[in-house]
């Protein structure tokens, strides 16, 4: 039986909106080819023209820019089910890095064929539409947590969202997971060391809010840790 490549896409947009059985048959009809990548291979990069829009089936991602000086940041990262270059969809020049963090599976489809079943189909519009009202959302949360939270608060909430985000996607509890991103991703995402943000999960373990054993992580007290990160799902919009 051939793979269902849409499969986590259709459901995190069923989610988003709910889609009509004719909205379904357009998505599956998109032609498309799938990729197999390695943890460290760009994806997509800032400045380069592009044809096409892509989803994660498999692993995970980062979005990022990089200063004039090669210093990184991480702006969000990324799991099955999510459109990794949505804005693709009316610009044809990426305005940022798209890098996978893990193994992962890409799947990639015309710009143009996209366009055209969202022209066609008001369901899909409007589930992507509030796809990117959520990712501005999220980027909206991000800034608070680098400019306004302390170190380990930020660390926390990136922690907080992960496991969130990953339980919103199907793909198992919040409390216990393996990590995809390294220490120094983690610094990346929220403006530390990977010195600093090793600090900071000694420092929830020792509060008892956090255990870990390599990347396997456990969030042993889930409402500790949301004090500590000042995490309100809200502006996740999970019930969208």
């Amino acid at each position: 039986m051939p793979r269902d490549y849409f499969e986590a896409w259709i459901s995190k947009m069923h989610a988003l909106n709910t889609l009509q059985e004719s909205d379904i048959a357009a998505i599956r009809k998109l032609p498309t080819r799938s990729v197999e990548i390695t943890s460290g291979t760009t994806i997509i990069s800032e400045g380069q023209l592009v044809s096409e829009c892509c989803i994660l089936l498999e692993g995970f991602a980062c979005r990022s820019k990089l200063n004039r000086e090669g210093g990184r940041q991480i702006v969000s990262f990324h799991m099955a089910g999510d459109m990794l270059d949505i804005q693709h969809l009316l610009f044809d020049k990426a305005d940022h890095n798209v890098e996978a963090i893990s193994a992962a599976t890409v799947v990639f489809f015309p710009m143009a064929d996209l366009r055209k079943i969202v022209d066609d189909n008001s369901g899909i519009a409007k589930a992507l539409w509030r796809d990117c009202l959520v990712d501005a959302s999220i980027f909206r949360e991000w800034v608070l947590n680098v400019g306004r939270r302390d170190a380990k608060s930020r660390v926390a909430h990136m922690l907080c969202e992960f496991a969130a985000r990953r339980e919103a996607a199907g793909l198992g509890s919040p409390e216990r997971f393996d990590l995809p991103m390294t220490q120094e991703q983690i610094g990346d995402a929220t403006g530390l060391t990977a010195v600093h943000v090793n600090r900071m999960l000694r420092q929830l373990e020792e509060e008892g809010v956090f255990e870990r054993n390599g990347r396997n992580v456990r969030i042993s007290d889930w409402a500790q840790m949301k004090r500590v990160a000042e995490f309100d799902d809200g502006y996740l919009h999970l019930a969208a």
